[in-house]
């Protein structure tokens, strides 16, 4: 199956369903998506999330329930 882009709130049912909540590496603009359990990311609100692809001109991208961040294709 390849990897489609895909809506944040496609994003959000595939995270919810799965477990996952959007997060920022601690102390960068990086964003990924956690479980909560890593010490190296804060968990942040679908909006921080939302805004900071925007801003890094990245997409989240999906196969199936398995989820990627990437640059965004034009």
């Amino acid at each position: 199956m390849a990897m489609e882009p895909i809506s944040i709130d496609k994003a959000k049912i595939i995270a919810k369903n799965t477990g996952l909540k959007p997060g920022r590496v601690k102390g960068t603009e990086g964003v990924q998506f956690t479980k909560g359990t890593n010490n190296r990311l804060d968990v942040i609100s679908w909006e921080d999330f939302e805004a900071a692809l925007k801003k890094r001109g990245l997409q989240i991208y999906a196969s199936g329930s398995w989820m990627k961040i990437m640059k965004a294709k034009n």
